[in-house]
C-alpha cells in the first residue's frame, strides 16, 4: 500500500510539472506569436527599409571642378584621374605600422607617405578613408587587385585631382585647393542642409584665390548611385545613379603670356603689378613676386617645401599686388596736383620756387639730391618731380582735405575685387590717428605729419592694386569700375555665358579741363621728364609718373647711399602709368622692392606692357635679361610677334578653347596630363586698343 501511494505521488508531481511546462511553452509561443506580429505587422513598413538600407548604399559622385581659363583660352587650371590607395584609419600603434609594413611589400609607399598618412590623421578625425598613396601605376593598381583580400579595410579608389598646368605662373591670382581641414569642417556645420549635402564625399576645397573666392561655383553639383552591398560591404551591382553637373568654367580678363611676361621681367626680385582696363575695370595682368608652385598644395605639402616657402625672407606667399603696402611716393603727385585743382587750393598756373628744401617747423624737409628746380607751375612740377611743390601744397591742403579729395579715387578702402583678405591701405586723415592710437600725445595729428603725405611718404601705403585702379580712374575722367578678375562664367552644361554681378560705382565729377592738365603732365613725363629714356620710339603716347619710396627712414641731414645698406633696406621703384594717353586702353601701377630710382626699374617693365598690349610685341631675349638686372631702358634689340612665342616651357600650338563637358574626365588630354606638355593654346594678346 505504502508503494502504490507513493507512486500516486510521484505521478502528481509530474503532471503538475508538465502542465507547469506547457504553460510556459505556450506563454513562449504566445509572446513569439506577439513579437512577430509586432515586428511583421506593425513595423513591417520601417524594418523593410532598414532592411533594404543595409542591401543598398547610397554613395556620393564629386563632381568635376570646373575649369580656369584665360581671356584666350588657355587652360589654368584643370584636373585629371588616377588611383589611390586608401586605408580606413580604424587601426593606431603597431596594427597600423604592421599594416603598412605588408601594403609596402605590394605597392611602394615611401617614408614620406607615411609621414603625411600620419599628418592626415590628425587633421581629418571621422574620415571614412584616408590616402597612403595617390598617383598609383596601373601595374600597382593590378598588383594590389590580385591580392586585395589579404588588406581587410584598404580598398583602390579613382579620385579627380587639381592641376596647374603652368605651374608658378599666377599663382597668386588663381590660389589652390586642398584638403578640408578641421575649421573647414566645423565652419561647413554652420551651412544650410543643401550646401552640407552637396559636399558629401567632397575631400578638397579652394584655399586662396579664385579658387576660394569662386568655390561654390568650381564646385558643381554632388551627384549620387545606390549600390547593392555584400555582406562585407563591398558593391556587388549598381542599381541606379544620378550623374553630378561640373562646375562652372571661370573665364578670366587675365592674359596669361602677359601675366608671365611679367613675372619673367621681375626676375628674382620682389614686387607687384596690376594692369586693368580703364573702360570696364577688367584686370589684364595681376602679378606678385616671388611665386610658388600651387600644385605642391593639392596634396598637402610636404614639411621641407613648406618651410622653404614660409621662412624665406622673400615671402613667397604674400600676394603684394592684394596685401603687399607700400608707401606710393612721387606717384602720388598727380593725384594730389588734381586734389589741388578740384578743391581750388591751386590753379595749374600757379608758380612756387623750389629751392631744393621746404623748412616747417624748424624741419627741413629736402628734394631728391638736394637739386633746386627754381620756378616750377603745376605741370613742371609733375614732369620733373618737385618735391618742394607738393611739400608746400601739402601744408597747404592739410590731411584732412587730402584724405577727403583722394578717398573717392580708391586710396585707404578696399576695391572690391574679387579675391579675399584684400587690405585697406592707409590714406591718413585726423579721425584715423585718434583712434589707431592709445595715448592722447600719439593719437593727436601734427601739422608737420602732413608735409611729408604731398610727396607720398609718411603715414601712406597702399597696395599696386589701389594706385593701378586710382590712376585709370584719374586718365578716364573719373570714370569707376570694380576691378574684376572673372570675365565671364561659362555653365558648362548649356554653353551660356555671364558676367559675373559687380557693384555699379558712380563716376567721380572731375572737370575735364582739370584731367587735361594731368593727362598732358603724364604724357610729359615720357618725352621730356623722368622717363623719357625708357619711352623712346614709342610709337604710341602714353602718360606715366616714376616714384621712389623708402623703405627705411635715414636721419635728417644723413645722404640716401644704397651701397651702404642692406638691400631689403634700400629704396622701392615704382611706376604708374596708361596708354594710349589720349583715349586710354590699360592702367597700371607697378613695384620693384628695393631696386631704388623708378625709372631704372619699374618704369621699363611697364613699357614692356604696353607694347605687347598696344602693338603685339614680345621683348627679345637680350631685352628681357637686361631688364630683370635693372640695366635697361628703351627695348634691346628686335622685339618679336607676341604670336609667336610660346608660354614659358610650353611648345607652340595651334589655337584651341579648352572646355569641361558633363564627364568626370577632362575634354582635352593636354589639359588633363599632370605631366603632359601643358596648356591647350598658346593665344594671342587682347588688342585692347581695338576694344
Amino acid at each position: 500500500m505504502t508503494e502504490l501511494k507513493n507512486l500516486e505521488q510521484e505521478l502528481g508531481r509530474f503532471r503538475g510539472r508538465l502542465l507547469a511546462a506547457a504553460a510556459f511553452v505556450l506563454a513562449a509561443f504566445v509572446l513569439l506569436g506577439a513579437r512577430m506580429l509586432h515586428l511583421q505587422v506593425f513595423r513591417h513598413e520601417e524594418l523593410a527599409t532598414q532592411a533594404e538600407a543595409n542591401r543598398i548604399a547610397v554613395v556620393p559622385i564629386v563632381p568635376q571642378r570646373g575649369l580656369i581659363v584665360d581671356r584666350n583660352g588657355v587652360v589654368l587650371a584643370t584636373n585629371y584621374s588616377a588611383y589611390t590607395l586608401e586605408i580606413a584609419p580604424q587601426r593606431s600603434g603597431a596594427a597600423l605600422d604592421a599594416l603598412l609594413d605588408e601594403l609596402a611589400t605590394v605597392v611602394e609607399i615611401s617614408p614620406r607617405d607615411r609621414r603625411q598618412f600620419r599628418r592626415l590623421r590628425e587633421e581629418m578625425k571621422g574620415a571614412e578613408t584616408l590616402p597612403i598613396r595617390t598617383k598609383l601605376t596601373d601595374e600597382e593598381v593590378a598588383r594590389f587587385t590580385a591580392q586585395r583580400f589579404r588588406f581587410p579595410g584598404v580598398d583602390i579608389r579613382a579620385r579627380l585631382f587639381r592641376h596647374y598646368p603652368l605651374g608658378d605662373i599666377g599663382s597668386h591670382l588663381l590660389g589652390y585647393i586642398g584638403r578640408i581641414n578641421a575649421a573647414e569642417k566645423k565652419a561647413m556645420e554652420d551651412w544650410d542642409e543643401a550646401d552640407q549635402g552637396n559636399y558629401k564625399g567632397t575631400n578638397y576645397i579652394g584655399k586662396l584665390g579664385l579658387e576660394q573666392r569662386y568655390e561654390r561655383l568650381l564646385h558643381g553639383t554632388t551627384g549620387f548611385e545606390e549600390v547593392e552591398t555584400s555582406a562585407g560591404g563591398r558593391a556587388v551591382r549598381r542599381l541606379r545613379s544620378h550623374p553630378p553637373t561640373p562646375g562652372d568654367k571661370l573665364v578670366l580678363s587675365v592674359d596669361i603670356k602677359l601675366q608671365a611676361l611679367v613675372e619673367e621681367l621681375f626676375g628674382e626680385r620682389r614686387g607687384a603689378l596690376v594692369a586693368i582696363d580703364p573702360r570696364n575695370g577688367e584686370v589684364l595682368a595681376f602679378v606678385s613676386k616671388p611665386t610658388f608652385d600651387p600644385n605642391l598644395f593639392v596634396e598637402g605639402i610636404d614639411v621641407d617645401s613648406w618651410r622653404e616657402l614660409n621662412e624665406s625672407i622673400d615671402k613667397p606667399l604674400l600676394n603684394r599686388a592684394l596685401r603687399g603696402t607700400y608707401p606710393p611716393g612721387s606717384t602720388f603727385k598727380p593725384f594730389m596736383a588734381m586734389a589741388a585743382l578740384e578743391s581750388g587750393k591751386r590753379s595749374a598756373s600757379t608758380v612756387i620756387h623750389d629751392g631744393a628744401n621746404f623748412v616747417f617747423g624748424g624741419h627741413v624737409f629736402r628734394s631728391h639730391d638736394n637739386k633746386a628746380l627754381g620756378p616750377v607751375d603745376m605741370t613742371r612740377s609733375i614732369v620733373k618731380s618737385s618735391n618742394v611743390y607738393y611739400y608746400s601744397l601739402a601744408n597747404e591742403m592739410g590731411v584732412d582735405l587730402i584724405h577727403a579729395q583722394l578717398q573717392p579715387f580708391g586710396f585707404g578702402v578696399r576695391t572690391g575685387i574679387d579675391l579675399e583678405n584684400e587690405v585697406t591701405g592707409l590714406l591718413p586723415s585726423t579721425a584715423w590717428k585718434a583712434a589707431a592710437y592709445r595715448k592722447p600725445e600719439q593719437r593727436r595729428w601734427y601739422a608737420g605729419e602732413t608735409i611729408s603725405l604731398g610727396i607720398g611718404q609718411g603715414y601712406n601705403n597702399f597696395t599696386m592694386l589701389q594706385l593701378a585702379q586710382a590712376t585709370a580712374i584719374l586718365v578716364s575722367g573719373g570714370q569707376r569700375h570694380q576691378p574684376r578678375l572673372v570675365r565671364e562664367i561659362e555653365d558648362v552644361i548649356d554653353g551660356r555665358r555671364k558676367p559675373p554681378p559687380r557693384d555699379a560705382l558712380a563716376p567721380l565729377p572731375l572737370k575735364p579741363e582739370h584731367v587735361d592738365v594731368i593727362r598732358n603732365a603724364l604724357r610729359l613725363v615720357t618725352v621730356e621728364g623722368t622717363s623719357t629714356r625708357v619711352f623712346a620710339g614709342a610709337p604710341y603716347a602714353s602718360g606715366g609718373k616714376t616714384g621712389t619710396a623708402q623703405a627705411v627712414g635715414i636721419r635728417q641731414g644723413a645722404k640716401y647711399d644704397a651701397a651702404k645698406l642692406e638691400e631689403h633696406k634700400r629704396d622701392h621703384s615704382l611706376y604708374m602709368a596708361a596708354a594710349p594717353i589720349e583715349a586710354p586702353t590699360v592702367a597700371l601701377a607697378v613695384v620693384v622692392e628695393n631696386a631704388g630710382f623708378g625709372a631704372e626699374a619699374a618704369a621699363p617693365i611697364a613699357r614692356r606692357v604696353f607694347d605687347y598690349l598696344l602693338l603685339g610685341q614680345y621683348p627679345s631675349e637680350e631685352d628681357i635679361a637686361a631688364v630683370r638686372l635693372g640695366r635697361a631702358a628703351a627695348p634691346l634689340g628686335t622685339p618679336r610677334r607676341a604670336t609667336d612665342v610660346p608660354l614659358p616651357g610650353q611648345p607652340l600650338l595651334a589655337p584651341a578653347v579648352a572646355a569641361a563637358g558633363p564627364s568626370a574626365a577632362p575634354s582635352a588630354p593636354a589639359a588633363a596630363a599632370p605631366h603632359g606638355t601643358g596648356p591647350a593654346v598658346a593665344a594671342a594678346p587682347a588688342n585692347l586698343a581695338a576694344q
